[in-house]
């Protein structure tokens, strides 16, 4: 299988060119990115816990989905296809806002993004893709902020950003 290429771009997200997924978080080049948000009705998050064998962050909880962006596809149906691919459903989503993040991992690894955070409606439970996906639940933004708080750890890096800069984003 080939392996799968990011957008490289500069920081008004302006492509600049593409390259292997892996090299770019080796070398941590700024890369175009995405994060999934899904609310049910009661405004509650769904969380995923990332499954065990992935190669940074295993089993640690995140926002719904996230990924990177094919070259020439939108962000949008790069959020919708991504959200199939893991969770087995897709939803409209809306763009809220994007940041740029940088965080270096234990493996050597980089996580040097452009990431536009995509927000949408669910109230049925997920058919996870468990290559991807290890479990995943329902939060108040309120009870997250409180876990994050009191046990960071068992969260992604990107997560912990998008909650402490981002959060009235996120809220529908």
């Amino acid at each position: 299988m080939k392996e799968e290429l990011v957008i490289l771009v500069d920081e008004n997200d302006t492509k600049i060119g593409l390259m292997p997924k892996m090299e770019a978080h080796e070398k941590a080049l700024l890369h175009r990115a995405f994060s999934v948000f899904i609310f049910n009705d009661k405004q509650e998050l769904m969380l995923q816990q990332r499954a065990a064998h992935k190669y940074h962050s295993p089993e640690l909880w995140t926002n719904t989905c996230c990924s990177h962006q094919r070259d020439g596809e939108s962000n949008i149906d790069a959020g919708m296809r991504r959200l199939q691919e893991e969770m087995g459903f897709t939803v409209s989503l809306e763009e809220k806002t994007s940041f740029i993040y940088k965080a270096p991992f234990d493996n050597g690894l980089t996580e040097h993004e452009l990431d536009h955070i995509l927000v949408g409606t669910f109230n049925k439970e997920p058919q996870i893709n468990p290559d991807e996906v290890a479990s995943w639940k329902w939060m108040s933004l309120d009870d997250v902020k409180k876990d994050i708080k009191d046990q960071p750890s068992q969260y992604t890096a990107w997560f912990k950003i998008i909650f402490d800069k981002f959060y009235t984003y996120i809220q529908q």
